[in-house]
């Protein structure tokens, strides 16, 4: 395999240390904006000789972001070249276009590590769909968002103090909305559930709620109640209908969630034989997802593409009820019992709830967890 490899960042640098020791992977072209010298691979700036090298057969892109990213792999596929990339926002938001267009060209395309990083999860799925209806997916998603729950829980930090700390060990972006609003895990549960489902869900109707407003004494009021709250997604097929969100989640402390630390990551699907299965790694890292990336060019000379057949566009219906801790003015009729200065409610939507809480983008929600078990 001939790679034109797209960006020497952290992911993509990471790559090359890794495929440097094979023989059946190769890296000929890096395009690279920075001055850079490699002894066995050409550095431009110009993605055209990688379209106009007929060597090369498949293009890596470890860029990042949705432009000139989205450009590039669009021109690698109508060109007929393979694609791997990590980019979960880039394959998620042109999801409707990228996939199709990869199969009506005959070309494979994979993005293992777009979700969960270093954990092989998307390659799990497609293995779970083969022999088995696939009811529920999601987890936790995000290293950034569970190391700062995992600070404020177990040493007692504020959001700020935890967030500085996340940035300082690089765990978080020095603007870190994409993952503290729950962005990043938005995007990463969508793609997981078309892969399980089959399908193509409405992006625009799945709702996400980050954390960037819980407090410690929000925490404090967890722990006395015996809760560990962490950064959940959730995708559900129920007899044709389908429901996804990404919401902090409050969890007994005996509960797998509970006990993740630091910046790891458990996501876990539910199958209508297998049940519960979970998934524990590192989420982010430069070699953990360069890992996928390469596992990705090997599954593509085994012959392996897409995860599972373009599904249909389906809506969302988040019609479903839960009880929810909330800090903020919530509807009097809706409260069962208050936790200091925040409630517990009466069974409410997903949908009723994350509706008032664009309505009030100060308060904090989280729900009291209803079981992994259940589908």
């Amino acid at each position: 395999m001939k790679v034109g490899l797209l960006g020497f960042g952290v992911v993509g640098r990471g790559f090359y240390d890794i495929v440097a020791t094979r023989d059946d992977i190769a890296v000929a072209k890096v395009v690279c904006l920075e001055d850079i010298s490699l002894p066995d691979a050409e550095v431009t700036r110009d993605f055209q000789s990688v379209l106009a090298d007929d060597s090369i057969d498949t293009v890596v892109e470890a860029m990042g972001g949705l432009h000139p990213a989205y450009e590039f792999v669009r021109a690698a596929i109508e060109a007929g070249k393979n694609v791997v990339t990590s980019n979960k926002a880039l394959v998620c938001t042109f999801y409707d276009e990228l996939i199709p267009l990869a199969q009506a060209k005959g070309v494979k395309f994979r993005c293992t590590a777009a979700v969960g990083g270093g954990i092989c999860w998307l390659s799990e799925l497609e293995r779970a769909r083969r022999v088995q209806k696939i009811l529920r997916v999601g987890g936790i998603m995000n290293g950034t968002c569970n190391y700062i729950l995992d600070s404020m829980t177990r040493l007692g930090l504020g959001y700020d103090e935890a967030l500085k700390q996340a940035q300082a060990l690089g765990y978080a972006e020095a603007n870190p909305t994409t993952d503290v609003d729950g962005i990043d895990t938005w995007h990463k549960v969508i793609l997981s559930s078309n892969i399980a489902f089959g399908v193509s869900l409405d992006a625009a109707q799945v709702p996400a709620a980050g954390i960037r407003n819980i407090t410690a004494e929000d925490v404090e009021q967890f722990k006395a109640h015996g809760y560990v709250c962490k950064l959940v997604s959730t995708g559900i097929c129920k007899d044709g209908v389908y429901s996804a969100y990404v919401q902090p989640t409050l969890f007994e402390t005996c509960e797998p969630e509970a006990t993740i630390p630091t910046n790891y990551n458990l996501i876990t699907l539910v199958g209508e034989h297998s049940g519960r299965q979970s998934f524990y790694g590192q989420g982010a890292g430069r070699y953990p997802t360069a890992y996928n990336v390469v596992q990705d060019c090997v599954d593509l000379l085994s012959g392996k593409s897409f995860y599972a057949p373009y599904g249909a566009k389906v809506t969302i219906d988040n019609s479903a009820a839960m009880c929810y801790y909330i800090r903020g003015n919530f509807p009097a009729d809706k409260v069962a019992e208050r936790w200091g200065n925040a409630v517990i409610t009466t069974p409410v939507s997903v949908e009723f709830v994350h509706a008032w809480l664009k309505e009030n983008p100060d308060a904090f929600i989280a729900a009291l967890n209803t079981g992994w078990n259940e589908a």
